[in-house]
């Protein structure tokens, strides 16, 4: 699993931009789903996508708990303080740094500087007796492990002795084994400020049992309370203080131990993954003669001083000018070494495989690129060159969406065909009412000219729209304001229009839809007219009918009232009051 590894991804943090890929000198990490994912097997733990990531997506194994777990159990724990600690803990002696470790829980504390200044004298000794030849120092495990990976055939070039590190954990156990005794249960673990150590760590348990960073040591120790700037007095360091050793995490320092004791040794110092192996490369095939070169190589630019965890200014000249300050200025030539501390290198190549240039091919037009002149080349997708990308596609390390040149192809393809074949007419305007974008409906919409010019050009792009029509003013209204505004049957010379302006990118681009509803108006003004028509006849209908039936009723009512009269006379002819006798 990928978190188990010294460096891994936060998923949801990923912001797909490939930083870590254009800057990753052994490509060890696969996109998926546009999360940038660690290859474990092919990462060296340089740090160097933990140290460009904007969005911090990229972590390095805490290892904290495990350090808790070893204090809280009584095990005797020991530390060894990298030499770089000025570069985190500005001000802190390394006495200070100590106390306070020992007042967390450790057993005792030492630098691993002891380490570095015997690992100079066996190498020194080594290129004494070395015939001629380019030699690499062994101090860095990243450098070491990006050897074996990616460039095998320099490994017998390597000195052969372990790093500062792995010699430090053996002078403390042969110190500690002789003063508490052999079968003393013992840990070291490594604070600093490097990712490498935790493969280090993993790779030689027996020695090493783990490795935090300074901002690790130091969020626990403000867990528990312990303030380095209230801490008094400075602890007894295991091994006393370091000498020369302390020079180590500045580029160069290394060779500042050993410079003056081979007089046919020429000493290059470089920093960086990718500078080193453009150095390597540039010996390829020389015959050196008697003549040997030893290149310190490290993989942190300017040094272990400015490694991963670091603060940007870790590298300041006051950092810089304190640990040459705290360094003896002397030589590790002729310091005898208590402890073995021989180790060979082998081998470890992770050469990638070449796909066939058929399948290379076909990779590169599912891009866009037909020919050499569509390859670009521009290395946003995190590749040197559109090739290495397609390889990477075939090995399933890419996705398509990172070149960012076949997307805005596919977009404007994509977009054009919209604009182009949607039924109604289209226009978007920059923040000066300059047309990007239109399609032929909205110059037909226009006029004859405007179609004319837009037929012969492709394009109405750079002509001002205020040039064009009269109702600009919607656009200057959402570029300023924001939002969408609809205007219904707005008229345009002999044009009945409906306009949608909205706002594409607030303040910078506004786009429209312009329907013309000519047409639709007039057919549904005679549709209208003929219902106004229908309305009148039957008005006039129910006005005829209901005079007629006025009339009607009118009659009817003479003749009720004729009746009803006639039948009162004749009632009241027939009443006795009349003489009327039976």
């Amino acid at each position: 699993m990928e978190r188990l590894a010294p460096v891994y991804t936060v998923a949801a943090q990923c912001q797909d931009c490939y930083k870590c890929v254009r800057h990753c000198p052994s490509k060890a990490i696969r996109i998926v789903n546009a999360s940038a994912q660690i290859i474990p097997e092919l990462c060296v733990a340089c740090g160097e996508c933990i140290r460009v990531c904007p969005s911090h997506a990229k972590k390095l194994r805490s290892d904290s708990g495990r350090l808790q777990q070893m204090i809280a159990s009584g095990e005797r724990v020991y530390a060894s303080i990298a030499p770089s600690f000025p570069g985190w803990f500005r001000g802190i002696s390394i006495g200070r740094l100590a106390e306070a470790l020992l007042e967390y829980g450790f057993a005792g504390v030492s630098e691993t500087a002891h380490g570095a200044q015997i690992v100079s004298a066996e190498t020194a000794r080594f290129l004494e007796q070395a015939p001629g030849g380019v030699y690499i120092s062994s101090a860095c495990p990243a450098v070491v492990d990006y050897i074996r990976k990616y460039l095998p055939h320099w490994t017998p070039q390597i000195v052969p002795v372990c790093s500062p590190l792995l010699a430090h954990c053996k002078l403390l156990r042969e110190e500690l084994g002789e003063k508490l005794g052999e079968d003393i249960d013992m840990k070291v673990v490594f604070i600093g400020p490097c990712a490498a150590k935790k493969n280090e760590s993993d790779a030689h348990p027996n020695l090493l049992n783990l490795s935090i960073t300074f901002p690790s040591i130091e969020r626990l120790l403000r867990g528990k309370g312990i303030s380095l700037d209230s801490v008094q007095g400075d602890a007894p360091l295991v091994l006393g203080p370091a000498e020369e050793g302390r020079i180590y995490p500045i580029e160069g320092g290394m060779n500042d131990t050993i410079r003056d004791s081979i007089a046919s040794t020429r000493y290059l110092a470089v920093s960086g993954l990718e500078n080193l192996s453009r150095l390597l490369s540039s010996f390829e095939g020389k015959d050196l003669g008697d003549r040997k070169i030893f290149i310190e190589a490290l993989s942190c630019r300017g040094g272990c001083v400015n490694g991963p965890v670091m603060n940007p200014d870790a590298s300041s000249i006051e950092t810089l000018w304190e640990i040459d300050h705290l360094a003896a200025r002397k030589s590790s030539v002729g310091r005898v070494s208590p402890v073995d501390i021989a180790l060979s290198y082998r081998p470890d190549p992770k050469e990638e495989t070449q796909p066939e240039e058929r399948l290379i091919r076909k990779a590169l037009v599912s891009l866009g690129k037909f020919d050499k002149s569509d390859e670009l080349n521009c290395g946003a997708c995190g590749y040197d060159s559109c090739r290495d990308f397609a390889k990477a596609l075939l090995e399933g390390k890419a996705e398509d969406a990172m070149c960012h040149n076949f997307l805005r192809k596919n977009y404007q393809r994509t977009s054009n065909a919209l604009i182009r074949y949607i039924p109604a007419g289209v226009v978007i305007v920059d923040d000066n009412l300059q047309i990007l974008e239109s399609n032929r409906h909205f110059a037909e919409i226009i006029d004859e000219t405007t179609l004319e010019i837009y037929d012969t050009l492709g394009t109405l792009a750079e002509i001002a729209l205020p040039s064009l029509v009269d109702f600009s003013d919607l656009f200057e209204s959402v570029l300023e304001n924001g939002g969408e505004i609809e205007k219904f049957n707005q008229i345009f010379k002999d044009k009945i229009l409906n306009i949608s302006v909205f706002s594409i990118t607030p303040g910078k681009t506004a786009g429209a839809v312009v329907q013309d509803v000519t047409r639709t108006e007039m057919q549904r003004e005679q549709v209208a007219e003929k219902a106004r028509e229908v309305i009148r006849k039957n008005v006039l209908t129910v006005q005829e009918v209901a005079r007629l039936f006025g009339e009607h009723i009118a009659d009817t009512q003479i003749l009720l009232n004729e009746i009803a009269g006639t039948y009162s006379l004749k009632k009241e002819s027939d009443s006795p009051q009349n003489g009327v006798h039976q």
